[in-house]
């Protein structure tokens, strides 16, 4: 008996058009001879189920079921393709877990922490996770330059908090673009985080489940062809990722040490890439993404392939650990 999977992409957030990619992807790949997957479609204005002559039925919220040509139908799992809000955020896992539906990704409560890019990092410090120097702000607070730049120096980042795919974010090198760079930032979140650059190898390393364990993967060296690895980089091919990375044995054995121990210290299930870079011969960590892009071009994928998993495998993977909690 094939399982119903529900592939939900979208989403709230400025980055629901990767997200769409992502899911046509894992739509594309899942194995019909395991899995019967449904497109579910989650914007603010609808959640409909999509099907292959792009018909959309309504999705009953109450239960997460769908009715077609008088048939009902539910699902035996979740496979979240969501980056952003409400799928990375911890909204989508909560509601699943009170409907009692499995689900490919972490935990609500790990969702939300790893989203809070300053929560993160103060969840991490107590077990000595290295991170940059950071001010915060939040909307409304008075902005003092001289202050900012006495704590994280110049240039330095200016991001938003809560979001993802280099939305609002600014390298900033003068006090005056320093204004600037909030706006933008404060334009995804109310909240945002001015962090230290680091000038180092900066690296993306995947762990997820796999067949019962943590597993590191391949680790990816990024190498953006803009100022930092920012939208562009990251989605039109303005980097080379380079997997694996170039690295020491040295620095590959202790990024893999924290990169795992950031996964097991957190609770983590499921997918997840942390970016890092190394400053003094150390990894310092810059977030954890929970829900990172899963297209063939995509990090994850690409770390996964060069582990001898195809992507085939690697979501069928996550659905059977899902399924089995």
């Amino acid at each position: 008996m094939l399982k119903n999977i529900a592939i939900i992409m979208g989403g709230y957030s400025s980055e629901y058009e990767i997200s769409l990619k992502s899911g046509g992807v894992v739509f594309d790949t899942l194995d019909r001879t395991k899995f019967a997957p449904y497109a579910i479609h989650i914007f603010k204005h609808k959640w409909v189920y999509v099907d292959e002559n792009n018909k959309e039925y309504p999705i009953d919220k109450d239960d997460f079921s769908v009715t077609v040509a008088d048939s009902k139908i539910t699902f035996d799992c979740v496979f979240n393709a969501i980056h952003g809000s409400p799928g990375e955020d911890g909204f989508m896992q909560g509601y699943f877990e009170l409907l009692g539906i499995p689900h490919t990704s972490c935990d609500m409560y790990q969702a939300a922490l790893t989203f809070n890019k300053r929560d993160l990092l103060a969840t991490l410090k107590p077990f000595g996770i290295k991170t940059a120097e950071s001010y915060y702000l939040n909307l409304g607070d008075q902005i003092n330059e001289d202050d900012i730049i006495a704590t994280v120096g110049l240039p330095c980042f200016v991001k938003a908090n809560r979001a993802g795919s280099s939305f609002g974010v600014s390298k900033v090198y003068k006090k005056e673009k320093l204004k600037a760079a909030i706006e933008i930032s404060f334009k995804e979140d109310d909240e945002i985080i001015i962090e230290e650059f680091l000038d180092g190898t900066e690296v993306s390393v995947g762990v997820i489940s796999y067949k019962g364990e943590t597993k590191v993967l391949p680790i990816t060296e990024i190498v953006s062809e803009n100022d930092f690895f920012d939208y562009k980089a990251k989605y039109e091919g303005q980097s080379q990722e380079i997997t694996p990375a170039r690295l020491t044995e040295d620095y590959e054995t202790k990024v893999r040490i924290v990169a795992k121990k950031v996964y097991e210290v957190l609770k983590m299930k499921g997918f997840s890439r942390s970016e890092y870079i190394f400053k003094n011969d150390e990894p310092y960590l810059l977030e954890v993404n929970t829900v990172p892009g899963l297209t063939k071009e995509s990090i994850l994928p690409q770390q996964a392939n060069a582990a001898g998993i195809s992507l085939e495998e690697l979501f069928s993977n996550a659905i059977e650990e899902a399924l089995k909690d």
